[in-house]
């Protein structure tokens, strides 16, 4: 997951992502300030509902995730005591970027197959660096992207107001890009930028096939290609290559270390070995060469340590329970229900039913205080009258579930909704 949580806009949910309506990007803290007596009893009650919620899913003994980043500050500082598994601790700790900053940098690259990679703070911070690094090269501060990518949902429009560049947008449709999009486009650019999976869409990716016309296309036009690839640690088992051959794709890209791997944060720019040396430079004029970042290395080394191996396991069993969960939903008697996509492409997807969204929040915090089984433990957003959606992970904790486990949560929590009572 760089996502909302990076902008310290809004209270935040599960994975970064706003908890209810995503804020104006071009709004102020004057107007964020400036609400009436309603939205203000929302918001307050918004707030409890999630304490209760991260509250159940904290003390049930089933869940299908367990976030680190939900956790309590003893378990995240937890993480450490297998620092020294992953790292020498008699080393001098790190100042702005040198020792334990270094290894981390120095094993996303060998992962990634790249020349070189760079440390950031944020992944909102590695992005506008590493496009605006390539406006420089190609003359063209032109950015084609996708309308639900990161930079043009969850970043109060960065890219044109601090870093000069002018996103554009290849398309707005719940999908990947396709080659043709990108090689008709209406106007030139200089870089395209493919977030890989496409989370606001459902964490959807492409075929393989369609993801090398895609990269092709854009050749075709002389524009660059940058991997949003955030989540890219969790595409192996989709695309079945390893990470090398599909990093290898793109002319540089951005990998996470708290989405997929549960570290404390910080991502990390890889590509060509003169590009991140600029960008590096770049990173100090943007305010992210820091003085100390050694927690957040360990971490994030732990994270390819232990995280990255099991990724695929994560992802093939998320496959059981989105196929049990649609099962399960539909013996229960929903009179509509789609998970999304119905076989997912990573070990994270999107449930949608047919009910208003604070009837679903409330109905999943009592389903998991009841019954000790957190299936839904991510909060509900409204898409429309009587419709709404949530995000379902699938973590080491998930993995105790059985396909028959998935039903019967599904089958509890049909029961505890309102019009099932009625």
């Amino acid at each position: 997951m760089g996502d909302a949580a990076e902008n310290g806009t809004g209270t935040q949910d599960g994975d970064g992502r706003q908890n209810g309506a995503e804020p104006d990007p071009d709004q102020g803290p004057d107007q964020e300030a400036d609400q009436g007596p309603d939205q203000e009893a929302d918001q307050e009650q918004g707030q409890k509902l999630r304490a209760r919620r991260i509250a159940a899913c904290r003390s049930a003994p089933r869940a299908l995730a367990r976030l680190g980043f939900l956790g309590p500050l003893r378990e995240r500082l937890a993480l450490l005591d297998a620092a020294a598994s992953v790292y020498d601790l008699d080393e001098t700790a790190d100042l702005y970027g040198n020792g334990v900053v270094e290894a981390l940098e120095e094993r996303v690259a060998g992962l990634l197959g790249t020349e070189a990679a760079a440390f950031f703070p944020t992944g909102t911070m590695a992005q506008q660096v590493a496009l605006r690094c390539w406006a420089g090269r190609t003359g063209s501060p032109v950015v084609a992207l996708h309308g639900l990518s990161h930079p043009e949902v969850h970043e109060r429009n960065a890219f044109s107001r601090v870093s000069g560049l002018r996103p554009v947008r290849v398309t707005g449709e719940p999908r990947m890009p396709t080659a043709t999009e990108v090689r008709d486009f209406d106007e030139p650019f200089g870089a395209l930028m493919l977030e890989l999976p496409l989370r606001e869409a459902g964490f959807v990716l492409p075929t393989w096939e369609e993801l090398t016309e895609v990269v092709d296309a854009a050749r075709e036009r002389e524009a660059v290609v940058h991997f949003d690839g955030a989540r890219l640690w969790e595409c192996t088992v989709h695309f079945g290559r390893p990470l090398e051959e599909i990093a290898s794709l793109a002319d540089s890209v951005y990998v996470s270390f708290y989405k997929s791997l549960d570290g404390f944060g910080g991502a990390a720019l890889a590509g060509p070995a003169a590009l991140v040396e600029e960008a590096k430079a770049w990173r100090h004029r943007y305010g992210g060469n820091v003085f100390q970042q050694f927690p957040t290395a360990l971490a994030a080394l732990i994270g390819l340590e232990r995280e990255l191996p099991r990724l695929p396991e994560y992802v093939t069993h998320a496959r059981v329970v989105a196929a049990a969960l649609r099962e399960g939903l539909a013996e229960a008697g929903v009179p509509w229900a789609r998970v999304h996509p119905e076989v997912p492409h990573t070990h994270d997807f999107q449930v949608w039913l047919p009910y208003e969204a604070d009837v679903l929040a409330e109905t999943a915090v009592r389903a998991a205080e009841e019954t000790g089984a957190a299936l839904f433990a991510n909060h509900w957003d409204s898409k429309g009258p009587g419709l709404a959606f949530t995000e379902v992970y699938v973590r080491a904790a998930g993995l105790e579930w059985t396909a028959d486990d998935v039903r019967a949560a599904a089958a509890d929590f049909v029961r505890l909704l309102p019009e099932a009572k009625a």
